[in-house]
C-alpha cells in the first residue's frame, strides 16, 4: 500500500499518486497527436538504431493522472525514443522543432565538440520554432547515457529519452538480455507555475512530511519535554524544515517508469535463469529516487557509462542525471518489483520484471522518512553517528543544542544566525567573510602536491557567500563517502555508496592536479535562491580553465540538500578522501554538508555548463559558465 493513501486522501489523490492504468487514445494534435508510450504493460520504448537519425520536437496529448495534458514529445512520444549508438561510428541527428517556442536537446555525458552539446546561450542559440538543427559528432564511448531538452522546463514536460552505446567488443558485463529503466517525475501543473510557487513558499509541497503534534509527543516519550522542546525551537529559530529534501514532491508529481504510471505497471521480460541488464537513468527533473528489487540482489557494473569493478547490493540511491548499470537474475516462474521510492518517501515509481505478461509482485509499503541530522546541517563538526565516517556523537546532540544565538535573516539581507553556538556551521563571522574570492583559483602547497588534504579541511568561504542568497556556511564539510545519505541509513539493506564504486582501468590520466578550484553550493532555503559561491548564473564570470592542463575541483555544500552537479563535456574523476582515484562519473551528488573533490582534464575547448541538475535549483542560478581555452 502507497503510505500516501491515508483516510484522509480521497480518491482523486490517490489516483493522481498513482496513475491511471492505461492512456487513452487521442484525437491528433496536429502530426504530432499520438498515445504516449509505454502506458500499459504491454507497450515498450520505441527503439531508433543506426548513424542517422529524424527527430521531430513537438506536442502531444498524455494521460498519467485520468486528465489529459499536452506534454513536449519527440516523434509524438513521451519518453522519447531510446536512441542505440555504435562506438566508433559518427552520428548524425537532424532535430526539427515544431514548437511555438524555442527548443534544443543536450546529449548528457556525451563526448563531443562544444556547438554540438545543445545549450542555448552557450554552444548555439537553440533551435527556433519550424527550424531543424543538424546535430553531428563521432562516437568515442561506450554505455547507458540519456538526452533531454535544456530549455526552460521541457524536460519537466516530457522531453527526454534514453541513449545506449554499444561497445565495439561487446559488453565486458555479459548478459542474456537487457531493458532501459528510465525514471521521471510528471505533474498536471505547469511547472512555471511551479516554479512560481517555490519561489513564494519553497516548501509548499512538503505537506505529508511536516512535523507534526504526534511527532512532537512521541519526542516527549523518548527524550523528555525539554528536550523535546529544544528540538523544535532549533528548527523553528532556524526557518528550516527537517523533512525538507525534495523541492518537489508526490503532492504534485506522478512518478513513471518508461513513461507509465505505478498503476500501469511496466513489464519487462525474463526467462528465468537468464542474466538481464538493467540501464537505469534518472531522467527526472528535480526527483532523486532509491531503487531496489525485492527478492533479487543487482550487480552494479557500470555507472555513469563507465563500467566499474562489479559490486552487488540490495538497494542504490540514483540521483538526478545520474545512469547505472545493474545485472540481475530473476529465477523460477515469479515476478519481481522495481521499487523506486522518491528520497522524501512521499510516492514512487514502479515496474515488473516477470516471465509473462500480467503477472505481478507485491508492491512494498514506503519507508518512513527521517529527520535530517546534524552531520546533514553541520558536517564534521555534526558528530552524527548514523553517518558513517563521521565523529562520535553525544546522545541527543541534535535536541539538547542551544539555540539562543540562532537568528533568521535580519532586514540587512545578511545571513545572520549566529556561528558561536554551532561550531561548524559559519552564519556570518567577519573572518569568514575575509575569504577568497568566488571560483578563484585556490592554488598553493596542496595544489602543488597534486593531492587533497585527508584531514578535514577547513571550507574556505568566499566573500560573495555573504548576502541574501545563502543562509548557511558549513565551515567543516565532511569528505566521508561511505554514506549512503538521508533515509537510507541503517536501513538493513546493503546500500550502494560512491565508495564501493571503482572504474575499471583507473584515472584517464596519471598526472596530479596542477591547481585546484574551490566551489560551494550555496542557497537560501526559504527564499528558494540557489547559486555557486553566492552568485547565481547572471552575477558570474565563467570559471576558466587552460587546455590540457589538469585541475581539481572542490565541492563542498554548504546546504542541507543534495546536489547533484553536472559538467558538460568532460568527465569528473572522483577522488576518495585520501586523495586517491575513486569513479569516473559525468554527474556528482554532493550530500548535504559534504565536500567532494575530483579531477578534470581540460582536453575540450569550447564553452561548457556546469550546474545543479535538479531542474527548478538550475533555473534559480545554480549554473556556471566553464571556459576550456
Amino acid at each position: 500500500m502507497n503510505r500516501l493513501c491515508y483516510s484522509t486522501l480521497d480518491l482523486s489523490r490517490r489516483r493522481f499518486v498513482l496513475g491511471v492504468a492505461a492512456a487513452g487514445t487521442f484525437s491528433a494534435l496536429g502530426s504530432w497527436g499520438t498515445r504516449a508510450w509505454g502506458q500499459t504493460e504491454s507497450a515498450q520504448p520505441s527503439v531508433l538504431r543506426g548513424t542517422e537519425f529524424n527527430l521531430a520536437i513537438g506536442e502531444t496529448l498524455v494521460n498519467y493522472t485520468g486528465s489529459p495534458r499536452i506534454a513536449t514529445a519527440v516523434n509524438g512520444q513521451v519518453p522519447a525514443p531510446v536512441l542505440y549508438w555504435r562506438e566508433g561510428d559518427t552520428v548524425t541527428l537532424r532535430v526539427s522543432n515544431h514548437l511555438s517556442t524555442t527548443s534544443s536537446i543536450h546529449w548528457h555525458g556525451i563526448l563531443l565538440p562544444f556547438q554540438m552539446d545543445g545549450v542555448p546561450g552557450l554552444s548555439f542559440n537553440g533551435i527556433a520554432p519550424g527550424e531543424t538543427f543538424v546535430y553531428q559528432f563521432p562516437v568515442k564511448q561506450t554505455g547507458t547515457y540519456w538526452y533531454h531538452s535544456h530549455s526552460r522546463f521541457q524536460e519537466q514536460t516530457g522531453l527526454y529519452g534514453a541513449i545506449v552505446i554499444v561497445p565495439k567488443n561487446g559488453e565486458r558485463a555479459a548478459a542474456d538480455r537487457e531493458h532501459v529503466v528510465l525514471l521521471s517525475d510528471w505533474s498536471d501543473e505547469d511547472p512555471e507555475r511551479i516554479f512560481s510557487k517555490l519561489k513564494k513558499q519553497s516548501d509548499v509541497y512538503n505537506i505529508f512530511n511536516r512535523p507534526t503534534a504526534g511527532d512532537f509527543f512521541a519526542d516527549v516519550g523518548k527524550m523528555g519535554l525539554e528536550k523535546a522542546l529544544a528540538k523544535r525551537r532549533m528548527w523553528n529559530q532556524m526557518r528550516m524544515n527537517p523533512t525538507d529534501f525534495s523541492d518537489v514532491t508526490a503532492a504534485t508529481f506522478t512518478y513513471l517508469v518508461n513513461g507509465t504510471s505505478p498503476a500501469g505497471n511496466w513489464t519487462g521480460l525474463f526467462k528465468p535463469g537468464e542474466k538481464v541488464r538493467l540501464r537505469v537513468i534518472n531522467g527526472s527533473a528535480t526527483t532523486i529516487f532509491d531503487l531496489r528489487i525485492p527478492g533479487l540482489k543487482m550487480t552494479v557494473v557500470s555507472a555513469d557509462g563507465q563500467d566499474v569493478e562489479p559490486v552487488s547490493v540490495d538497494e542504490m540511491r540514483i540521483s538526478v542525471a545520474e545512469t547505472y548499470d545493474v545485472i540481475v537474475e530473476p529465477q523460477g516462474d515469479r515476478a519481481y518489483t522495481l521499487f523506486a521510492q522518491s528520497i522524501d518517501r512521499t510516492g514512487y515509481a514502479r515496474a515488473t520484471l516477470a516471465p509473462q505478461l500480467g503477472m505481478a509482485a507485491e508492491v512494498p509499503v514506503l519507508d518512513a522518512p527521517k529527520w535530517l541530522t546534524m552531520t546533514d546541517m553541520m558536517g564534521a563538526m555534526g558528530g552524527d553517528s548514523t553517518a558513517k565516517g563521521a565523529a562520535p556523537a553525544k546522545p541527543d546532540a541534535m535536541s539538547g543544542m542551544d539555540m539562543k544565538g540562532m537568528k533568521s535573516p535580519d532586514q540587512s539581507g545578511m545571513a545572520g544566525m549566529e556561528r558561536s553556538n554551532m561550531p561548524g556551521m559559519n552564519h556570518g563571522s567577519k573572518a569568514a567573510m575575509d575569504g577568497g574570492m568566488a571560483g578563484m583559483d585556490h592554488g598553493g602547497a596542496q595544489a602543488a602536491s597534486g593531492k587533497s588534504d585527508p584531514a578535514m579541511p577547513q571550507a574556505r568561504h568566499a566573500k560573495t557567500e555573504y548576502g541574501p542568497g545563502v543562509d548557511m556556511h558549513v565551515d567543516m564539510p565532511r569528505t566521508n563517502l561511505d554514506d549512503p545519505g538521508i533515509n537510507l541509513r541503517d536501513n538493513g539493506r546493503r546500500v550502494l555508496t560512491y565508495a564501493d564504486l571503482s572504474t575499471v582501468g583507473g584515472p584517464l590520466d596519471p598526472r596530479p592536479a596542477g591547481r585546484e578550484i574551490e566551489l560551494h553550493l550555496t542557497g537560501n532555503m526559504e527564499r528558494f535562491m540557489w547559486s555557486f559561491d553566492g552568485q547565481k548564473f547572471s552575477e558570474a564570470r565563467p570559471i576558466h580553465f587552460r587546455y590540457g592542463e589538469r585541475v581539481r575541483v572542490i565541492l563542498s555544500n554548504d546546504t542541507m540538500m543534495n546536489h547533484p552537479i553536472h559538467l558538460h563535456g568532460m568527465f569528473s574523476e572522483m577522488e576518495s578522501p585520501e586523495g586517491k582515484f575513486q569513479v569516473r562519473k559525468h554527474t556528482i551528488n554532493v550530500q548535504p554538508a559534504q565536500r567532494i573533490s575530483f579531477l578534470v582534464n581540460a582536453d575540450a575547448l569550447g564553452r561548457w555548463a556546469f550546474h545543479c541538475h535538479l531542474l527548478y535549483h538550475m533555473e534559480a542560478g545554480m549554473f556556471r559558465e566553464v571556459v576550456v581555452s
